[in-house]
């Protein structure tokens, strides 16, 4: 498991108060997607976990409250179907958005639907609407 937590960036050297970081699960079995992902959301102000499978992303410690969740949806052991639900049934707050290259009608039901590549933009303008809705 990876976790990176954000820099305070130009607003902390303005001396202006950081908003407060969400924290972002992200599960993509493919290391290069799971990297720019991670760095994608860690640019847009998140802290970030990221895994590379659905197993770990199950075994979490109860603590870990993510409020945002992005998955794969071909994951090796358990598909990104099966864990979208498992992981609505822990965090039934929690956004989950889905990237994958499979076409839209066969992804799970989900809050956001993003086709790879997803593009910085994207991560950014989901990571905004769900810290306006905190």
């Amino acid at each position: 498991m990876t976790t990176t937590t954000p820099a305070g960036g130009a607003a902390e050297a303005a001396g202006q108060p950081t908003p407060t970081a969400l924290t972002a699960l992200i599960v993509d079995d493919e290391p290069d997607q799971l990297g720019l992902l991670t760095a994608y959301f860690h640019r847009a102000g998140c802290t970030v976990i990221a895994l590379a499978d659905a197993e770990h992303a199950l075994a979490l410690p109860d603590e870990v409250a993510p409020d945002l969740i992005l998955l794969d949806l071909l994951l090796p052991g358990i598909n990104g179907w099966e864990l979208t639900g498992h992981l609505r049934e822990r965090y039934p707050d929690c956004p989950i958005a889905i990237a994958s290259v499979l076409d839209v009608e066969d992804y799970p039901d989900a809050d956001v639907m993003l086709p790879k590549p997803v593009t910085k933009a994207q991560v950014q303008a989901l990571v905004a609407d769900v810290r306006q809705r905190r």
